[in-house]
């Protein structure tokens, strides 16, 4: 019997493909999905689903048996083909669909995974829809005794292109020379059908789309994997780098100097020229960015508005207060008007247009300055065995010293110019720690002092 928790997560399905994921299992998701979210045009849903993948080699079989699922329940496919996360998000939007994505993000070669949208790119997790397509998968899918649905294919990277440029102020930018290190993944597609519209000099870097990812992980949270591009960007003389995930759904930025820019700068840089589209909006952002985040937002006129970490909290939140912009310290960045869908490719033409429109000679390390106030930690995990009584033992240990403790994700703790926080992981016997401080020696000193205390 397959251990279908250990595939159906939190917010997608993902496992190592055929041992974990395999055809059959894909038929069914794609059967109970169509059930799960109405799709059939009989029960008042819009008739179709759309569907993409990306380059890892498993990709094309698993769609093909998501579609027989889907088509078995009397619902139609489109089928994009190749394609980025939010260019699957675009269609669902574009299209008016509910969707599936065939991707592993940034999971090795041997993984595969689908992540499932409503309408309008509307998140599908564990509390709206994962659950109940599960427990459908574990008892049975109904038959569909009406007509089976058709599949077609169409191509939507142009009309994908052509709308995050019209969201974005390109006009009167001056020519940057810019590095993209695409991993072997998504954005090897994607990039020159978008990037090839502006006035830049780009010097592509494993575009070639190759799920096995020869190079090295198309992961660029972790520092190894952003080593070849701040190279390049050296030898080069670029003005920016670009690395994207294997879904291109994150990006990430290093600066002229071979520089990572932290994803909470560019999170305040694009928050201020969102703000300054649309003044007094609410942004939204985790509770692990910088405190640099909500000080600009709030200088800018805006609302700072803070989540949990984890999309499906971001997409809510963005639901409800109507925010034009979100980021997250992971380098996932949600727009209003991308339907509240993170789009990797959309962030990295705010930050190239912020370039851009500076003076002839501007540094990106230099437009970036005052959006960076703080020093941080980066995330550190600890294996612990009881992730309860570790986090009791730094509420015991802090809780005098702060000015504010909350519970909203974990425990954090907040002083002047400080802050950190604890919180355990949902899947392993982890707990991880952000912290920040006023310069490197103040962080340096709390982080060691906090590690003591939940590795004692």
């Amino acid at each position: 019997m397959r251990d279908l928790d250990a595939i159906i997560k939190a917010y997608d399905v993902r496992g190592v493909y055929p041992d974990q994921l395999d055809e059959d299992l894909s038929r069914a998701v794609g059967a109970a999905f169509a059930l799960v979210v109405g799709a059939a045009a009989e029960a008042g849903g819009p008739g179709a689903v759309v569907v993409g993948h990306d380059m890892r080699p498993s990709g094309p079989d698993l769609v093909a048996a998501f579609a027989d699922g889907v088509t078995a329940q009397g619902v139609d496919v489109v089928e994009i083909g190749l394609c980025s996360t939010d260019g699957l998000y675009f269609a669902s939007g574009h299209l008016g669909l509910p969707g599936a994505m065939f991707t592993a993000s940034h999971n090795p070669a041997q993984y595969n995974g689908i992540k499932l949208c409503r309408i309008g790119a509307a998140p599908v997790g564990q509390e709206t829809g994962l659950a109940e397509i599960k427990a459908m998968i574990a008892t049975g899918i109904p038959d569909s005794d009406g007509p089976l649905g058709t599949v077609t294919q169409r191509d939507l990277l142009a009309d994908y292109a052509d709308y995050l440029l019209s969201l974005v102020e390109l006009a009167d930018m001056r020519r940057l020379t810019v590095v993209v290190d695409a991993g072997n993944g998504m954005a090897g597609f994607t990039a020159p059908a978008v990037l090839g519209a502006l006035p830049i000099d780009l010097v592509e870097m494993y575009f070639e789309l190759d799920g096995t990812f020869p190079n090295h992980e198309a992961n660029p949270i972790e520092p190894a994997n952003l080593v070849d591009l701040q190279a390049k960007v050296l030898e080069t003389g670029a003005d920016i780098g670009l690395a994207f995930d294997g879904d291109a759904d994150r990006c990430f930025v290093v600066d002229e100097l071979g520089k990572p820019v932290s994803p909470s700068t560019i999170t305040a840089l694009i928050a201020s020229r969102e703000l300054a589209r649309e003044p007094g909006s609410s942004v939204i952002h985790n509770l692990i960015t910088s405190a640099a985040v909500p000080e600009i937002i709030t200088e800018q006129g805006g609302t700072p508005v803070r989540t949990r970490v984890g999309h499906s909290f971001i997409k809510a939140t963005m639901a409800e207060t109507g925010a034009v912009f979100g980021g997250e310290h992971s380098g996932h960045f949600y727009f209003r008007d991308f339907w509240r869908a993170d789009s990797g490719m959309l962030a990295a033409l705010h930050v190239l247009a912020a370039l851009g429109g500076t003076p002839q000679g501007t540094p990106l390390s230099s437009l970036l300055a005052e959006y960076s106030r703080y020093v941080a930690s980066g995330e550190i995990n600890s294996e612990v065995a009881d992730t309860a009584a570790a986090t009791a033992a730094v509420r015991a240990a802090f809780e005098d010293e702060a000015d504010t403790v909350d519970d909203l994700d974990g425990l954090t703790f907040a002083g002047k110019g400080w802050w950190f926080n604890v919180r355990p992981s949902n899947t392993e016997p982890l707990l991880r720690l952000n912290v920040e401080n006023v310069d490197e020696e103040s962080m340096a000193e709390l982080r060691d002092r906090v590690l003591a205390v939940i590795r004692a």
